[in-house]
């Protein structure tokens, strides 16, 4: 359902903590939207930005529909469901932070929701945006090996949920956008560092097209890092996602030995705001978002097989733990612990989960 390109949307956020003011800023400034309400549960919140914007607060985020166009969803992600469902179900296009829902059954509800009343519903995979992964030219978007490292310091926040979750899941989004194809197995090791929950992931993925993708995130690091390598015939491709630049190394010519380096400067863009802008032009335009729901689905799968992976194997001294359908290898949207028949013991059964650049071109 496209809205009236010359109209000014009307938008609202609910969750206006520390991360949800920082949508309602776009939506405040960004020419064709217009911040027209805010919803928390907490009232100092909910005060705060409705001062801020001039805009009515509310506590129920039911109490937006009738009033709204869009919303963006920066709650908890145990509540991410639950907001977003009521929303769609009130026809009212919805970005929604990541991770999409707790499970995966959660996601596909939500999808088949979004396509029923037919609303936008984008999940907030924010590097999708970074000026560096766009600036990636498109002969070096199918390397056959990935390689992530996603470091930061403690958190004052988050730190509940595991690092897969919290951080990973970031770089599994780009990892599945890149390799364009379902994930055979995956081999994972864990550790808690400062917390209750992982605070250390190393996780390697094998797709089914060869592609491997070795993905580290650590939140028990002195010093922030996002670093994205890719490693494919003839060239070797640095991205760093924090300083918004690439750094390209690459034969001169296929039979030559010479090599070439061209770096690539990208602006520093506010991230957030070409998300949400993004976002504006799928409603209008009634297109497709950047990133959909199918691709929040993929990578709450995969990220989810991970902790499985991990919680498996939980011994420093054994080999990393592997876990594949015994038929076709394939993840899934879908994932259920059955009891072995004759030795007890739980199976990871997984069914086929096309990753969204696999999607696409299959549509196109």
């Amino acid at each position: 359902m496209s809205q009236d390109k010359e109209a000014c949307l009307r938008a609202a956020v609910v969750g206006v903590g520390y991360y949800g003011s920082f949508h309602a800023e776009k939506y405040a400034t960004l020419p064709g939207s217009s911040l027209v309400a805010v919803a928390d549960h907490n009232a100092d919140h909910a005060e705060r930005a409705a001062t801020e914007y001039e805009v009515p607060a509310y506590s129920d985020h039911r109490e937006l529909i009738g009033k709204v166009d869009l919303a963006s969803v920066v709650v908890p992600a145990k509540g991410h469901f639950q907001v977003a469902r009521d929303l769609i179900e009130a026809g009212i296009h919805v970005l929604i932070e990541k991770p999409i829902t707790r499970t995966v059954e959660e996601a596909e509800t939500l999808i088949e929701l979004a396509r029923k009343h037919e609303v936008v519903l984008q999940v907030g995979h924010l590097e999708r945006f970074n000026p560096a992964f766009r600036a990636l030219p498109d002969s070096l978007r199918s390397p056959s090996y990935i390689e992530s490292h996603r470091l930061t310091p403690f958190p004052k926040r988050n730190a509940d949920v595991s690092v897969v979750l919290d951080l990973m899941i970031h770089d599994i989004d780009l990892v599945l956008a890149l390799a364009g194809s379902p994930v055979k197995s995956i081999q994972a090791k864990g550790v808690s560092v400062f917390s209750d929950a992982l605070d250390m992931v190393n996780a390697v993925l094998h797709f089914e097209n060869g592609t491997v993708a070795n993905l580290t995130a650590s939140r028990a690091s002195t010093q922030p890092q996002r670093t994205l390598h890719l490693f494919q015939q003839n060239a070797y491709t640095t991205l760093d996602l924090h300083a918004k630049d690439l750094v390209i190394q690459h034969r001169k010519s296929e039979h030559s030995d010479s090599i070439a380096t061209e770096e690539i400067r990208c602006d520093n863009a506010d991230v957030l705001r070409t998300e949400v802008m993004s976002f504006l032009n799928a409603v209008r335009d009634g297109s497709p978002p950047a990133v959909t729901g199918e691709d929040g689905l993929s990578a709450l799968a995969t990220a989810n097989w991970i902790m499985d992976v991990v919680e498996k194997d939980q011994s420093p001294m054994e080999p990393l733990a592997i876990f594949e359908d015994g038929e076709n290898g394939n993840i899934s949207s879908r994932v259920h612990h059955d009891p072995h028949p004759e030795t007890n013991e739980t199976v990871f059964s997984r069914s086929s989960l096309v990753s969204g650049k696999e999607k696409e071109n299959k549509e196109s």
